[in-house]
């Protein structure tokens, strides 16, 4: 499967009378975006914000992060099974705005959405500090079920995605670059004297509020797969979870997925990179045993010689990732593990829930329970009033002045597990 990847560069975004791509610049009918959002009557209101790097802002609560892309030719479309219709992806071309992001923000209904700094000491942990944002403020209309609120919310960022996304399908991009992956057996003989490496990915699919999704479904309806690359980096994959900010998964990260992307850069030069198997995080101990034997399996079976693996959540997801360690290492497989870390305040903690003798080789994305500071922002998007109560925060965060004190977990993609971020940890 090859995938053409047309990289255009975006260095600033305005409101416009109509949504287009100019020289590098994204103009945004906000209009626009408020008539496809409030198509849905679960939602009563939206505000569309333009947040640039190096301003005086602060987004909070954010649900999720997208980059505008659309499909121009090839398979499918963009968001298979929730914007367009449920058809195989990851062939073609696609144009990706790149600089650019949709951010959706709105009310919590738990304590698992995250924050955006776009300067000030703060906005070093976050790589959305320096994307020129169309951010989009939701409110749903009163005594809407948890659920279908969160649904509104993720659909929205899914059509305003797409929609911008279009504003790149008649530009010439900066850059095009190939991404394939062939059928195993030909993948393999084409590389044959190169180890065969491939990339297990872990979904959060652990309970209520912890969804992701795969064309449509849920991952925890599901058991493990394997895909092509090019599928997930053209969009097959969306995030729906609540889940702590510091390493949420958004859908950005799914459509640029940096473990995906350095394969491919060292494919054929000292590994070939021959593909993904895809797998959940499941709450029961029984599902855990279930998905992680078929994790083992499929990497024998694709007679892999090494694996990455990522997760996404920390505690409990650590036993589904310690599992697929074990297991896929009894196989003969060497096993290479990217996570974060939460020792406590004072560092002492043991960093994982869980351990296994065979996860002897780890890279570090950094520790959540730093305690930083946060200065007052002169433009807030969204609002501050559950600062409080999200994942990092605590009784007296927020101070008087709009200050904030909290641990690093509170901000978006700070420890990302998939190395999306500016932390790591040096081992001695």
């Amino acid at each position: 499967m090859k995938l053409e990847l047309g990289k255009i560069k975006i260095r600033d975004v305005q409101f416009g009378s109509e949504t287009r791509v100019e020289d590098h610049v994204l103009y945004i009918n906000s209009e626009e975006i408020v008539k496809k959002v409030l198509g849905d009557e679960r939602i009563i209101s939206a505000k569309v914000e333009l947040a640039r790097p190096g301003e005086s802002v602060r987004i909070a609560p954010v649900k999720d992060v997208l980059e505008p892309r659309v499909k121009v030719s090839g398979s499918g479309g963009m968001f298979p099974g929730f914007v367009n219709k449920v058809q195989e992806v990851g062939s073609g071309r696609t144009h990706a705005l790149v600089g650019a992001t949709v951010i959706t923000c709105g009310r919590i209904v738990g304590f698992q959405e995250g924050v955006i700094d776009m300067s000030g000491p703060a906005a070093k942990y976050t790589p959305f500090s320096e994307t020129y944002n169309v951010c989009v403020v939701i409110e749903p209309k009163e005594g809407l079920e948890t659920h279908d609120y969160e649904a509104a919310g993720r659909e929205a960022g899914l059509k305003i995605a797409a929609y911008v996304g279009e504003a790149g399908r008649n530009v010439e991009p900066d850059e095009v670059v190939v991404y394939e992956t062939k059928p195993l057996l030909e993948q393999i003989k084409e590389y044959p004297d190169l180890p065969k490496v491939g990339y297990i990915h872990m979904l959060q699919s652990q309970g209520l509020l912890h969804d992701t999704y795969y064309y449509g479904v849920d991952a925890k309806q599901f058991i493990p797969t394997i895909m092509y690359p090019t599928e997930i980096m053209d969009g097959a994959i969306i995030s729906g979870n609540c889940v702590a900010p510091c390493d949420k998964v958004t859908t950005y990260h799914h459509q640029n997925n940096p473990v995906i992307v350095d394969l491919y850069k060292r494919h054929g030069k000292d590994l070939n990179f021959v593909g993904v198997i895809l797998t959940n995080e499941n709450v029961f101990l029984a599902d855990k045993e279930r998905s992680s034997d078929m994790v083992a399996k499929l990497a024998e079976y694709m007679g892999l010689d090494g694996v990455l693996i990522t997760e996404e959540g920390y505690g409990n997801p650590d036993t589904d990732l310690m599992m697929n360690c074990k297991k896929v290492s009894q196989k003969g497989v060497k096993v290479v593990l990217i996570t974060d870390e939460f020792p406590g305040r004072d560092g002492k903690s043991q960093s994982l829930a869980d351990a296994v003798e065979e996860a002897d080789a780890l890279v570090s994305c950094g520790q959540g329970n730093l305690i930083i500071e946060f200065p007052p922002m002169e433009k807030i998007i969204g609002t501050l009033d559950f600062i409080e109560t999200m994942i990092g925060g605590y009784e007296g965060s927020l101070r008087p002045d709009g200050s904030i004190e909290a641990e690093l977990q509170i901000i978006i993609a700070s420890t990302i597990a998939n190395g999306f971020n500016r932390l790591a940890a040096r081992g001695y």
